[in-house]
């Protein structure tokens, strides 16, 4: 397993990690065995990072992974351990940032994981009543009270993490990237190699776009979030469908999943690149890791960007509600 450094100075972490969002997200539950599994399998793959939430399923992916902490000796030093706070679940105020707010929500989730830190702690969005450098300056309290290691941001504009970076350095900031959603280039990227800000990659296979098995347009209907999102809408699907059709013949002539191949692109846009793929699914997982152990030469990645130019993706990756909060900046 290739390894990286979350941040300039923070721990040695897996360059791919589980995003267990999938254990209790908006694709749907998975019970308490199959989540245990998923880790366990993680874990034997060498797969040292876990990134999670409070707000996903309210708490219940946090429990799920305490609980395996729990009953796995060994497992805990084993692993970078992530977890967010700052999305409220209020529609008066849908996002805080205040001190007691973040250090609140931290304390719940340290109880809910049952250990006395975590490695990196995210401000999960950004609130804007809040300069960036009192948040990190705020974050920075809780590294000095020992309750994270590291701090991070979630779907930040590259000018908000260098303000962040003038008052504490920020060890990660996740961003949706892969094949179909590629505008952290166009800054993003850039800033965290200068600053040594590690980048998170979530939805790393397109929401299953990049797959072998993608979403059935029934299925995606059938999911608040993808039913209301643009590339899951007509006519959009269908064309998205035809666009990544050439994608999995290429994968298939490379003899290798499609997700494999969406893993090992990331992978190959720089040592600092950190994809976190969520499943349920121990089969697909095996074909997530996969994508680690692929060297792409400069002619599959140039084979990669013909089926799949810069643009191909129809349709916005958020609508118009799911846009609150996430920096736009390009």
């Amino acid at each position: 397993m290739k390894t990286t450094r979350l941040g300039p100075d923070g721990p040695s972490v897996s360059q791919f990690g589980i995003g267990a969002m999938s254990f209790a997200g908006i694709y749907g539950d998975a019970t308490m065995a199959e989540s245990h599994a998923i880790l366990d399998a993680c874990r034997a793959a060498g797969v040292s990072h876990i990134d999670t939430s409070n707000r996903y399923g309210n708490g219940r992916s946090e429990d799920i992974i305490g609980s395996w902490f729990a009953n796995t000796p060994g497992a805990r030093a084993d692993m970078v351990l992530a977890t967010k706070a700052g999305i409220t679940g209020d529609a008066d105020r849908r996002f805080n940032n205040d001190p007691d707010y973040l250090e609140a929500c931290l304390d719940d989730s340290l109880r809910r994981l049952g250990v006395d830190h975590v490695d990196l702690f995210y401000v999960h969005r950004y609130d804007r009543s809040h300069t960036p450098e009192e948040v990190a300056g705020t974050l920075k309290r809780l590294i000095d009270a020992g309750k994270t290691r590291t701090i991070g941001f979630s779907e930040i504009a590259p000018s908000t993490l260098r303000r962040a970076f003038t008052e504490c350095p920020v060890a990660a900031v996740q961003s949706e990237y892969s094949l179909s959603t590629r505008a952290p280039e166009l800054g993003l990227v850039q800033t965290c190699r200068e600053l040594g800000t590690t980048l998170v990659a979530f939805s790393p296979v397109g929401r299953a776009f990049l797959t072998d098995a993608p979403f059935s347009y029934d299925r995606a209907q059938s999911m608040a979030f993808t039913r209301g999102n643009p590339r899951f809408m007509q006519p959009n699907y269908d064309a998205n469908i035809a666009a990544t059709d050439g994608f999995r013949a290429l994968a298939a002539d490379m003899n290798e999943p499609a997700a494999a191949l969406a893993i090992a692109w990331l992978i190959a846009q720089g040592d600092r690149v950190l994809p976190i793929p969520g499943t349920k699914n121990p089969n697909h997982l095996a074909e997530l890791i996969r994508g680690t152990e692929i060297d792409l030469s400069a002619e599959d990645l140039a084979r990669i960007e013909t089926v799949l130019p810069v643009g191909w993706a129809h349709g916005d990756r958020y609508n118009a509600a799911q846009w609150e909060g996430p920096e736009r900046y390009c």
